[in-house]
């Protein structure tokens, strides 16, 4: 291992855990977040523009990536205790300081970016569903932005009960969907010519539907047992989000033509019982997803200032305030990360560098229990055991999808996560923990012993 001497990882702060159960403090903001603004906005168009085949094609291909991935996250989160960063930390402590800091600052801006995207939809929907409002989209999502971050300010446990309301109105909207009737073309004014885009276009504006995952994995420090907490309130939630994102393209594809989900992103409205559950809905899912990210987000970049990753001119950043520990400074921080994004405005801008940005972590968690699960050390031994080229598997397939979606982004993405690991790698920052390079050498020992 590399020699670390001048930096020194902060000491851990042991917060008083909210003590946050499966249900509440995983699955509630995993699900709500990947019934999103995704599902309520661009779904419709993604089948319009694939079909129903291909769209399951692309549901299920981004389900079994983030499914790989929930099993190498509960791999790692029962072999070790799993503090306040969530996939961080976990990163941080298999693979070392260097690469969880090059992963942990782009999973930072991933989930601080996804704020940006569910109010940039709220803003959308709230719009078209009253056109003659006299106020533009980027307004309204930046006084949503500020309001959303003011629930978080106020407590994490307030903004985890709020979810459970929120959760009753996308069951309303999805029961109203069920129960809905199909509408004739000659009932919709025609749209405009729509242009066509590829299988993996439409899959990397598809895809932050289903990383939903982070938002409970990031509360671990809130959670009272982390280790049980996060496999299961994890995989429970890509198995319902699935099983809804396999049933509403048939629904959709057998009541409405192509070329009408594509030009109205709420099409849901028109073919639903009752129109405006649909409206409940996105707005509940918009605002749920985005609680969860705001709470999320300063907690990564909590635990990236404790562990001295962040400048020190930004180590402020690690301090909690009150019994919980809660990151204040971190939230106000985000929000004007946040407000900065949200000025693009633009919600089919945002999602594929989210996608890029949620693949390099994936594939990252996959590499750490992977090369953990090959190795057979003796200091990693989860609970919940995953074969070691399942993970791998996940893992190519991360970046496989990255290089089909964009190769140049992809190129971008390693050279940034390389900047950082190097940056990071000539601070030799000390650290009081082992991680799989100790494993490596193990492994080279006993081989060489044999």
């Amino acid at each position: 291992m590399t020699s670390r001497s001048p930096e020194s990882s902060s000491k851990v702060i042991e917060p008083s855990s909210t003590g946050l159960g499966t249900f509440g403090g995983v699955f509630t903001p995993s699900i709500l977040t990947i019934l999103g603004v995704i599902m309520y906005l661009r779904f419709g168009w993604v089948v319009g523009q694939m079909g129903l085949v291909k769209t399951l094609l692309i549901v299920t291909i981004s389900t079994v990536i983030t499914f790989i991935t929930g099993l190498s996250i509960s791999a790692i989160a029962t072999d070790q205790v799993v503090r306040a960063g969530g996939a961080y930390y976990m990163i941080s402590r298999s693979l070392g300081l260097e690469t969880g800091g090059a992963v942990g600052i782009p999973l930072y801006f991933a989930q601080a970016f996804s704020v940006a995207l569910y109010t940039i939809g709220f803003a959308e929907s709230v719009i078209q569903a009253f056109p003659n409002l006299n106020i533009t989209i980027t307004v309204l999502a930046l006084v949503t932005t500020i309001a959303v971050t003011a629930l978080a300010l106020k407590s994490a446990d307030i903004a985890i009960k709020a979810q459970y309301v929120i959760m009753a109105a996308i069951l309303l909207s999805l029961i109203s969907l069920a129960f809905g009737s199909s509408v004739s073309p000659g009932d919709l004014p025609t749209p405009d010519t729509v242009e066509k885009e590829s299988f993996w276009a439409v899959l990397a504006v598809f895809f932050p539907a289903v990383t939903g995952i982070m938002s409970g994995v990031n509360m671990s420090g809130d959670l009272k047992d982390p280790k049980k907490s996060i496999p299961v309130g994890t995989l429970a939630a890509v198995g319902v989000g699935y099983l809804i994102y396999m049933t509403i393209p048939i629904v959709l594809n057998n009541r409405v033509d192509p070329t009408n989900l594509i030009a109205d992103p709420l099409i849901m409205r028109k073919i639903s019982l009752w129109g405006d559950a649909i409206l409940l809905g996105v707005w509940g899912a918009t605002l749920s997803s985005a609680i969860g990210s705001i709470l999320g987000a300063p907690r990564v970049l909590q635990a990236l200032a404790r562990d001295n990753i962040l400048p020190k001119r930004l180590r402020w950043l690690g301090h909690g305030h009150g019994p919980a520990d809660e990151p204040r400074l971190g939230t106000w921080f985000t929000l004007g990360v946040v407000l900065a994004v949200v000025c693009i405005g633009d919600l089919d801008a945002i999602a594929p560098i989210l996608t890029m940005f949620f693949l390099t972590t994936y594939m990252v968690l996959n590499v750490a229990a992977g090369i953990e699960g090959f190795l057979q050390s003796p200091s990693f031994r989860p609970t919940f055991r995953v074969p070691w080229y399942i993970s791998l598997l996940g893992a190519l397939g991360c970046i496989a999808i990255m290089f089909l979606i964009n190769p140049a982004a992809t190129v971008a993405a390693a050279i940034i996560v390389l900047g950082i690991y190097l940056w990071l790698e000539r601070r030799e920052i000390r650290t009081t923990w082992g991680d799989v390079r100790q494993g490596i050498w193990l492994s080279l020992v006993r081989a060489g012993l044999l």
